[in-house]
């Protein structure tokens, strides 16, 4: 590969001849990160490849940042962004290549040609609200959209810039002080709980661009950052000059409370039926192709295409996720019978999230942001009551096992979408929802045996863990809350709770529940009387926690060096929290399950690939590393016996043999293209693997090689937001399935017959 040339500190340091492979030929603009040059791809294609500047490409942090931006862009590539190409975040000085978009940014032809003219105005509103939509449904938040990030290109607006987007489970923050957005075109939550910035702050600033687009200015203007960023907080948005039609629209867009903006479907239904008064606007508008057809022609083929056209688009385009929980994600729902039992000893602790391990690479080069703001941990473990974690059958009162039937109820007391979380124990299943602190569900049929209302009802943001039985108790972190409560599982009275506050990691283990900070202190708590058992230090920013089954197993703790080329792997006596020894591996690892002899983890580099799963033997302390035929885009997975399940975004589902080292392709048992761009964390069972789909269905797949055996219908939510940023895993238990939905539900199924869902 070429090096790029002059990469010193002056200024033709800015303008290299090479980016990888591309000769750099023009500079088409500078932005804060970076200079922009235009470049030829050996195949002719145009190329926009965006180079860091000189002076940040040694910063840590900005090389974070910039991975993150590779990471989004790739993510939502499609018709409304400009495709990634190809990217090197690792060069020396960092790069993307993306297609060249030909046309001006919005800000240029307003500032040339002055205000769009009301049919531009409401098909560039069409175009955006489209393209939020599908960024968000790839679980991404732009955070920066501006009239200089639009692109308006012949076949409609393009949305660039991914440089400060963030999934939307993310937990990489910036440090704390730090301004991040342009402030005209930032909601006021960016400016007063930056910590919970999500899709609504980027219809509010699209509510700003297209005021921009109508008028010239802003909806706030000011000479100072700080006067707009009060305005933006306390005023009314200046609206003069937007048609009159537009102003109620564009009005809710800027709402000053999240929950009282529009989503982008509901905007393209507004926009588009003014656009396009003729469309029906009970379907997506697809544009038809522009070819003249001669008259007569107009077979059954052409309809065809375009019924086909419109099926993809109904069914929810790309719901494609990088990296959860989460997002994305997907965070574990609770304490199942196949994840765990009948594994030679599964997991009996870490829940392992896209949300969290997006965390921990984040950590690794921002370590000093991710402390400063206290960044959550969300992985928490699930422990069953019983030695082995598993559900007895459902059986009627002679001791049969029933004939079990599917079930299902809705179980949020707020609007939202957000999936509920549940868990399986003593018979028992315990969930938390939007709104719903803890509920207990009857398994057979479902009905509510009790629910506890959470305080955090209203919040935009929703924790993804479930509630754990642990030590006779009922364990859970409310909405938003920073005290970890247990419960009386039989009526839901509080017993006791403890001070969770500055984002501690939560592992439950059969005697404690583990709250690792970022700084190292990690305090056991007794799981029955809420008392301090110990105090220590170990691992520090970016540790992740797993425990061995059994009441006294080991914990783990696997902590990545801070630039990403290692981790150190310690052993912990639960009883003492005494250290037992460390390892340290090569690579940047997260765990993902730990039996009596074995601790499993994923290799990961620093674009968030998954390349391999190593298998750490905890008695000899000699490694294994088990590459994958192809590298999945941010792994989540799970472990039964020896044979690892990984699902990767864009919907690589791969079964992994660790007890083969000869070759890749012989250690893949199977892999599956399931079609489902984003999902859970897979769940294992002797005979079935199961996922959460971002719709709201449940796949079961055969384990032992890889056929779809079935699929419940969608169910997404019908309010704000119909894809949930967080995505449970199932729970198998007792002959049964449960999972969860974006439209607030809990069902079952039985296991016995997936292709009858």
């Amino acid at each position: 590969m070429p090096p790029l040339r002059s990469t010193g500190r002056g200024p033709e340091a800015e303008h290299p001849e090479y980016a990888g492979q591309y000769r750099l030929e023009a500079v088409l603009g500078s932005g804060g990160m970076g200079v922009v040059h235009l470049a030829t791809s050996g195949s002719g294609l145009r190329l926009a490849v965006k180079v860091v500047h000189a002076d940040f490409a040694a910063d840590p942090e900005f090389r974070a940042r910039f991975r993150q931006e590779v990471s989004a862009a790739r993510r939502v590539s499609g018709a409304f962004t400009a495709p990634v190409v190809d990217a090197d975040t690792d060069a020396e000085r960092p790069w993307m290549a993306t297609l060249f978009i030909e046309g001006p940014t919005l800000a240029e032809r307003v500032k040339r040609n002055g205000p769009l003219d009301t049919e531009e105005l409401l098909r560039l509103g069409a175009g955006l609200a489209e393209s939020l939509r599908d960024i968000h449904r790839a679980g991404v938040v732009h955070r920066d959209l501006k009239p200089s990030n639009v692109l308006l290109a012949a076949d409609g607006p393009k949305v660039i810039d991914f440089g400060i987007s963030r999934p939307t489970d993310s937990d990489l923050r910036t440090e704390t002080g730090k301004l991040i957005g342009t402030p005209p075109f930032m909601a006021p939550e960016q400016f007063q709980r930056p910590r919970e910035v999500g899709p609504a702050a980027d219809v509010f600033a699209m509510g700003s661009v297209l005021v921009h687009a109508a008028t010239g200015r802003g909806p706030f203007d000011s000479d100072s950052p700080y006067i707009v960023a009060y305005q933006v907080v306390h005023d009314e948005p200046d609206l003069t000059g937007v048609p009159d039609a537009l102003v109620p629209l564009f009005a809710r867009c800027l709402a000053k409370e999240p929950a009282d903006r529009p989503t982008p479907d509901a905007l393209m239904a507004a926009l588009r039926s003014a656009a396009y008064p003729t469309a029906d606007d009970t379907q997506p508008f697809i544009p038809a192709q522009r070819i003249a057809e001669p008259r007569g022609e107009r077979g059954p083929g052409r309809e065809a295409e375009r019924e086909e056209a419109g099926g993809d688009a109904a069914g929810g385009g790309a719901v494609g996720s990088r990296d959860g929980d989460a997002a994305g994600s997907g965070g574990a729902v609770g304490s199942h019978g196949g994840d765990a039992a009948g594994s030679g000893g599964g997991v009996v602790g870490a829940r392992r999230t896209g949300r969290v391990r997006r965390a921990r690479r984040a950590g690794i080069v921002v370590a000093v942001a991710s402390v400063a703001v206290g960044a959550v941990f969300g992985v928490r473990g699930l422990v069953g009551d019983g030695p082995s974690g598993a559900a007895p059958a459902v059986r009627d009162k002679r001791g049969a096992v029933a004939q079990t039937r599917p079930w299902d109820v809705s179980l949020r007391a707020g609007a939202g979408g957000s999936a509920p979380v549940c868990s399986y124990a003593s018979g028992s299943l315990y969930c938390s929802a939007r709104g719903v602190q803890a509920a207990r569900l009857n398994p057979a049929d479902g009905r509510v045996g009790w629910s506890k209302k959470a305080a955090g009802a209203s919040r935009t943001s929703f924790d993804d863990s479930a509630p754990v039985l642990a030590g006779g108790l009922l364990h859970v972190v409310p909405p938003g809350g920073d005290r970890l409560e247990a419960l009386d599982p039989r009526t839901g009275a509080r017993r006791w709770s403890v001070d969770v506050s500055g984002g501690p990691f939560v592992l439950h283990t059969a005697r404690s529940v583990l709250l690792a900070r970022p700084d190292g202190t990690v305090r056991a708590v007794d799981n029955t009387s809420g008392r301090t058992r110990w105090t220590r230090r170990h691992g520090g920013t970016g540790s992740l926690w797993v425990a061995s089954p059994g009441r006294g197993g080991t914990l783990y703790a696997a902590t990545p060096s801070q630039d990403g080329t290692s981790t150190t792997v310690a052993a912990v006596d639960p009883g003492s929290g005494e250290a037992l020894w460390e390892q340290r591996l090569e690579g940047m690892l997260s765990p993902v399950a730990a039996s009596d002899g074995a601790l499993f983890l994923l290799a990961d580099d620093t674009d968030g690939l998954t390349r391999a799963v190593v298998r750490l033997d905890t008695r000899a302390r000699t490694a294994r590393r088990v590459p994958l035929v192809t590298p999945l885009d941010q792994a989540q997975a799970t472990v039964r016996g020896n044979t690892a399940y990984l699902f990767g975004v864009n919907g690589s589902l791969v079964a992994v043999d660790t007890d083969r080292t000869d070759s890749p392709a012989r250690a893949q048992r199977w892999r599956l293209e399931t079609s489902v761009s984003r999902a859970s964390r897979p769940v294992a069972t002797a005979e079935r693997v199961y996922l959460s789909a971002a719709d709201g269905r449940l796949l079961a797949v055969d384990a032992a090689d890889g056929r779809l055996l079935g699929q419940t219908a969608p169910r997404m939510g019908s309010g704000r937001y119909t894809f949930a940023a967080t995505l449970p895993a199932p729970v198998a238990a007792g002959g049964q399935v449960f999972a969860t939905a974006p439209d607030g539900s809990v069902f079952a199924v039985a296991d016995e017959d997936p292709a009858g869902w």
